[in-house]
């Protein structure tokens, strides 16, 4: 596999994404963002990304944080995404510079479909990937695991272009029921395609290996296998046109 450091800016501010795709694949790929969760761009969501890309993508593994920013612990990590949270314009043009990117890296090396786009994201990094959605970028599907559901800036009607697709736990305290009925009625208000698939009992974080703080959150083996099956299936059906 093939992972280039991808230094652009935006607002006058530098990001090093990654670009992750098998050099050894001759066809042209969909595009995928990934977005990780609050700890952003490290060495396991990089391997995570490339798990993810495979053989089926170009991966494109977004900073939101910028060059060198990178929380150390929890707290820095929540605080970093707050900010983030708290300033939703500036999040989208995050979000947007990093599609711009992957796409004009992929045609660069004539790698990407460009016409097949996608973004899923974790935690913090579902906000992004919805937040990116809601503003209407063209874009076939959003997919948000165990992630934000709502934010501070609801869509516009007719808005969203993706299919939308939330994959949750019942249990999840970061983002409870009420969260998810919020997204629900956001969703049906501005007539996106959206599903949500809600696996009971389980926690926040429930793709991250090694993760166990209940009642917060908690890594599940199976649920993790069934999310990114989901996932993967859901973005097939998007690129058909079967959604």
């Amino acid at each position: 596999m093939t992972i280039e450091v991808i230094r652009y800016a935006v607002a006058g501010e530098s990001f090093a994404s990654e670009l992750i795709y098998d050099e050894k694949v001759t066809d042209k790929r969909p595009i995928l963002l990934v977005a990780p969760n609050w700890f952003g761009v490290t060495p396991e969501w990089t391997e995570r990304a490339r798990v993810l890309a495979g053989d089926r993508y170009i991966a494109f593994l977004v900073d939101v944080f910028g060059d060198g920013k990178r929380p150390k612990n929890r707290p820095e990590a929540a605080a970093m995404a707050n900010e983030r949270r708290a300033d939703t314009p500036n999040w989208r043009d995050r979000m947007k510079a990093a599609l711009d990117q992957a796409t004009n890296e992929a045609n660069r090396r004539n790698i990407g479909d460009t016409t097949k786009r996608a973004a899923i994201g974790f935690c913090f990094g579902g906000g992004g990937v919805f937040e990116l959605a809601r503003m209407g970028a063209d874009i076939q599907a959003s997919i948000s695991v165990h992630g934000d559901l709502t934010g501070s800036i609801p869509a516009q009607p007719g808005a969203i272009k993706a299919a939308m697709l939330a994959i949750h736990g019942s249990d999840d305290p970061i983002a409870p029921k009420a969260r998810r009925d919020a997204f629900e009625a956001e969703m049906s208000a501005v007539g996106a395609k959206w599903q949500m698939m809600i696996l009971g009992g389980l926690y926040h974080s429930f793709t991250d290996v090694g993760i166990d703080v209940p009642p917060e959150a908690r890594y599940d083996e199976h649920a993790a296998r069934q999310a990114y099956a989901l996932a993967h299936q859901f973005m097939a059906d998007a690129f058909a046109k079967r959604l």
